[in-house]
């Protein structure tokens, strides 16, 4: 296959004609797409690499810029099967000749067993491995996640079973660097390679911890009671800021948090661990920290200004303290919300992409630690994400789709235009064409709460006709579902069989219901929602009266599906509203929150606290189970880490003591966020098989 098209051809990609007419597609072609993901900038060389996961097939790229000052990219691995092991953590050495990353295990539950969603006899293993850039010579460093190379580039630093360990690059047996309590993370080497700072996380309170590899000595910097995380070097490597979050114990998971003791933002000696405060949260909004997606919370900018994340206004910013201590300064002033954040290497600009002018989708933008305010570095109707400084300080690599192609790759000249790194990745009989532009709609939820949402229309809308309706619930619940392809993962796929089922004439409405992200803290720390009250319930209300107001929309034929949170969500509608709903799919939803609440608060006993327990079992599915009557089709991977598959069995046992109809479809050893290509696609195909049987057939 050719690799590289002129940056012309390249362009025809951005700017596909609308379609006249929904040609059919397959889920296999809606879902064919690679997706990229850790977009990673090279120190030098202006290289870039990133993981593409090609219907399963996981593999790196890396792209660099050519004579001519064109990108050209290429795929550096050769991982061929659809295979369920994940790929990614990428570190460069300083040179930009080594690519350094993980390969399998759990990247959400790094220090749980390994998934085999294959169910290899054998098992599986996860390991660290080095990659020449020029050979593609790969080498195995040793069992273990989360690898940083040292500045020197001699070393790599990485996670095994919790404790740190040392590899050389160079070959030879790995070394256990530190042999401490707790559980470590967070590997932050200093500027001269000297030392490396972790987070060591002890139940109830966690240090900064510096390991000194001449000295072979170990220092926690400021130790207290509360948790210390996010370590951030000066560039002198004397000294870390970090952040500490008073312990608060008792808080449930899955409740909504406005305020709470205030968090701070510390500096410590490295070599002396002697720390002090320099910045403290106010009381009330904000005072909850919240983090941006980052490579760290804290960024050590030019003019030693520390840039962090902060809510005090409601929305999630960027603001500015000097490393001496002061006042706050906010950087990103406005009624939208900053995400992902990233540093220039030589610490004068910050990227970030930011909903800003444009709530229900992403653009990237740009601002100095001195400045006034950000300036737009794209717009449009297009989604940006993810951006990066190259190494030369100017250019900026991000990820971007829109409403007909999926996430890909791409350098913004210095024209102010996007070109795509990977043209030709885009498999030939992608359905682009083929797929709608969703309309941006806002409903009014059952208690009065604006709710967006994304409408994706058949084009036999128009035909005068009454047609089946699907409402689409995210997980999470921190998400935001957008006027185009997803960012993660999850939800690109999602977006895909929303699409699909567009196709096959069904009136599609994705809502992004209260405690999602994208519309500030309020609307994310919804008052009674999840396991203290189920507030959503209202917005899948909302959802099924907006659709009931549509004339090209059948009343009788209204479906729910969703996943994890949004299976809960579907779980929700079916249970308490069987009039309303007609058929659901429930994919690894939760169903009782006394079971949920304990895989992320494994303290939580429901006999010790009895007002909260009965409150999140009043907001659970299973507690209205007795008014459920509509058909619906469970799926879940049997070594789901998020959810318990408990949840499944016991729905299913109390579905059948109420007579209600159910049909299941259960992956052996897969887990929350399917590892294998064709799990997505047996799930996908039976939940629209399910949908037509249930809204299709003759009678309907």
């Amino acid at each position: 296959m050719k690799l590289h098209l002129p940056w012309c051809a390249a362009s025809l990609m951005l700017f596909l004609p609308p379609a006249n007419a929904q040609k059919p597609f397959t889920l296999e072609q809606a879902t064919g797409a690679p997706f990229p993901t850790e977009l990673t900038a090279a120190p030098a060389e202006g290289r870039v690499a990133w993981a593409f996961n090609a219907q399963g097939r996981r593999n790196l790229w890396v792209a660099e810029q050519a004579a001519d000052g064109s990108y050209k990219a290429r795929q550096v691995t050769s991982y061929a099967a659809d295979d369920g092991q994940d790929l990614g953590q990428l570190s460069w050495t300083p040179d930009a000749a080594t690519l350094v990353f993980t390969r399998g295990g759990d990247f959400e539950f790094l220090d749980r067993p390994y998934p085999n969603p294959q169910s290899f006899p054998q098992g599986v293993e996860q390991g660290v491995w080095s990659l020449s850039i020029e050979s593609h010579e790969a080498k195995l460093l040793g069992e273990g996640h989360s690898p940083s190379v040292s500045p020197r580039g001699d070393n790599v630093a990485y996670l095994f079973k919790g404790q740190v360990w040392l590899a050389k690059l160079s070959g030879g047996k790995p070394e256990q660097l530190i042999r401490a309590n707790g559980e470590s993370s967070s590997l932050r080497w200093s500027p001269d390679g000297s030392k490396l700072a972790f987070a060591s996380r002890r139940g109830d309170h966690g240090f900064i911890g510096v390991y000194d590899l001449v000295a072979k000595s170990l220092v926690y910097l400021d130790p207290s009671v509360d948790t210390d995380h996010a370590p951030a070097w000066s560039p002198d490597s004397r000294s870390i800021v970090f952040l500490r979050i008073p312990v608060s114990k008792g808080r449930l998971p899955f409740s909504p948090r406005r305020e709470s003791q205030p968090w701070s933002i510390r500096i410590a000696d490295a070599s002396t661990g002697q720390g002090r405060e320099i910045w403290r949260a106010e009381s009330g909004r904000g005072s909850v920290f919240h983090e941006a997606v980052a490579g760290n919370q804290l960024l050590w900018s030019a003019g030693n200004q520390i840039v962090f994340p902060w809510e005090r206004d409601g929305w999630l910013h960027l603001y500015a303290v000097p490393a001496n201590g002061g006042a706050a300064k906010l950087l990103t002033p406005g009624n939208f919300e900053v995400e992902d954040v990233a540093l220039s290497p030589n610490r004068a600009e910050i990227v970030f992409s930011s909903n800003q002018d444009d709530v229900d989708r992403r653009h990237v933008w740009k601002v100095s630690p001195t400045a006034d305010r950000p300036s737009a570095v794209t717009s449009g109707s297009g989604i940006e994400m993810a951006p990066v400084f190259s190494s030369d300080n100017r250019t900026i690599l991000l990820l971007h789709s829109d409403a007909q192609t999926p996430m890909r790759p791409a350098v913004l000249s210095s024209k102010g235009e996007l070109r795509d790194l990977a043209p030709d990745s885009l498999p030939s009989d992608f359905p682009a064409r083929s797929l709608v532009t969703p309309q941006q709609v806002i409903l009014s939820s059952a208690d009065g709460m604006a709710i967006h949402g994304q409408l994706f229309l058949p084009a036999n809308a128009a035909d005068g006709g009454r047609h089946p309706a699907i409402v689409f619930f995210h997980g999470g619940s921190r998400r935001q579902m957008l006027l185009g392809w997803h960012y993660m993962f999850y939800y690109s796929n999602a977006y895909a069989m929303n699409q699909y089922l567009a196709s096959r004439g069904y009136i599609v409405l994705s809502v992004n219901y209260r405690s999602g992200i994208g519309y500030g803290l309020d609307f994310r720390e919804a008052l009674n929602y999840g396991a203290m009250g189920a507030s959503e319930f209202n917005d899948v209300q909302g959802a099924g009266v907006y659709l009931r107001s549509r004339a090209d929309v059948d009343p009788r034929r209204i479906g729910l599906w969703g996943g994890s949170y949004g299976g809960y969500l579907t779980a929700l509608g079916l249970a308490r509203a069987s009039d309303m709903f007609a058929a659901g799919v429930d994919v690894h939803g939760v169903h009782d929150w006394n079971t949920e609440i304990p895989n992320f608060l494994p303290s939580y006993k429901p006999n010790e606290r009895s007002d909260s327990a009965r409150l999140a079992w009043e907001s659970s599915p299973l507690s209205s189970v007795s008014t459920w009557r509509s058909p619906v089709l469970l799926i879940q991977g049997d070594d789901d880490r998020n959810v318990p598959f408990s949840e499944t069995v016991d729905l299913a046992e109390a579905l059948r003591k109420q007579g209600v109809s159910f049909e299941q479809l259960v992956f052996p050893d897969e887990i929350h966020d399917f590892l294998l290509h064709r799990t997505w696609l047996a799930a996908y195909h039976a939940a629209s098989d399910f949908f037509d049987r249930h809204f299709k057939s003759p009678g309907n």
